[in-house]
């Protein structure tokens, strides 16, 4: 999300907006990524993240006044920006935020799907928060403005809301650097989460080594599951066979000398990696998880689409590619071609579109 918000912001201040970014957590740290010297940044300070270890009934007794602190710091802030449009990311202030009367539209825009909450597969009385969650997040996207989400597939799961709009993420790159499909090599990317589903990844390739042991697996991020798949690998005698390597800003080396791209995860929003293979020419292998895969991937033309849990039929995709050039390179040709409706001038102009119609709203 940093990334996207990092490359929306900086196309607005380019084009001649004025662009705030306001956080709550920042304190003090630079941002991952540039920003252009034109944005100007306010952190709010409001702690969501302290004490992250809490336990539930702590976390719920500190949530309203930390609630009511943001609101009180945020609508005093607007009131002096005076800003045309604010755009949330579908943060800790969703439920408030259309009550402060600034004089700004107000967009709502969600980076995963309806069922993020769920697609944590949480117990307990985290689970029951969950379920509250997802339902009180229906009533709250009507109260916008606007409301974006980031695929048609997402869309259909919000039912007919009279707001809604359909806008994915840019490609990240330009397709300066195209691979050229030779390497022996099968990469991953994303963060060492539950959600990324990187362990059922080492699974499917210790299986695609019993058939295909010249080939190397990268799987390229950083996160809290870095020990235990680590563990997986060395169980499964893969050391040779799988790296974990550490995320760079360099990404762009990864892909072009990468011949396929696999996504194993839980759940998405629309995934960041499919768009940016696809830019380099990559075919991909997906599985057809909520939400992402089924609007950038199209099965057997520019990559395979696999049904949830079907590990053979992910091998077998993977072997597929891995056997036959010319169709790595035909399905890489379909795929840069699909990728130019997410080329950054594309897809910044339905947010232009989008911001001219509500600003002719009364």
């Amino acid at each position: 999300m940093e990334r996207v918000l990092a490359n929306k912001a900086n196309y607005w201040v380019k084009h001649g907006h004025n662009v705030f970014i306001v956080t709550t957590e920042q304190k003090g740290r630079t941002p991952f990524f540039a920003l252009d010297e034109r944005i100007k940044c306010y952190d709010l300070d409001i702690g969501y993240e302290d004490n992250n270890g809490s336990n539930f009934l702590k976390k719920l007794l500190q949530y309203p006044y930390k609630q009511f602190l943001h609101k009180r710091r945020l609508a005093r802030l607007l009131h002096t920006l005076k800003a045309d449009i604010v755009v949330s990311m579908f943060c800790n202030e969703t439920s408030f935020l259309p009550s402060i009367k600034d004089g700004s539209k107000k967009v709502l825009e969600i980076h995963f799907s309806k069922f993020k909450r769920l697609q944590y597969g949480r117990t307990g009385i985290w689970k029951w928060a969950d379920k509250w969650r997802t339902y009180s997040d229906e009533g709250a996207v009507k109260r916008f403005h606007k409301f974006v989400v980031l695929t048609a597939e997402d869309a259909t799961y919000w039912g007919n809301l009279s707001n809604i709009s359909v806008i994915p993420n840019a490609r990240t790159f330009s397709p300066m650097l195209i691979s050229p499909l030779t390497e022996k090599k099968v990469i991953a990317i994303g963060r060492y989460s539950e959600q990324k589903g990187f362990d059922r990844l080492i699974r499917i390739w210790a299986k695609v080594c019993e058939k295909r042991s010249d080939w190397h697996l990268d799987i390229v991020g950083h996160g809290e599951l870095k020990e235990q798949l680590q563990k997986q690998i060395v169980s499964l005698g893969m050391v040779s066979q799988i790296t974990l390597k550490p995320s760079t800003k360099d990404v762009q080396q990864i892909y072009a000398q990468a011949s396929i791209l696999a996504l194993t995860s839980r759940y998405e929003g629309l995934p960041m990696v499919l768009l940016e293979a696809q830019a380099f020419g990559l075919p991909i292998v997906s599985y057809a998880c909520k939400c992402g895969p089924r609007d950038i991937v199209s099965h057997r033309e520019n990559g395979y689409l696999i049904e949830e849990d079907r590990e053979e039929e992910f091998v077998s995709a993977l072997l597929s590619l891995m056997d036959n050039i010319e169709m790595r390179k035909n399905m890489g040709e379909k795929a840069l071609a699909a990728s130019e409706q997410y080329a950054e001038d594309i897809v910044m102009q339905r947010w232009e579109d989008l911001f001219i119609n509500l600003l002719s709203m009364k």
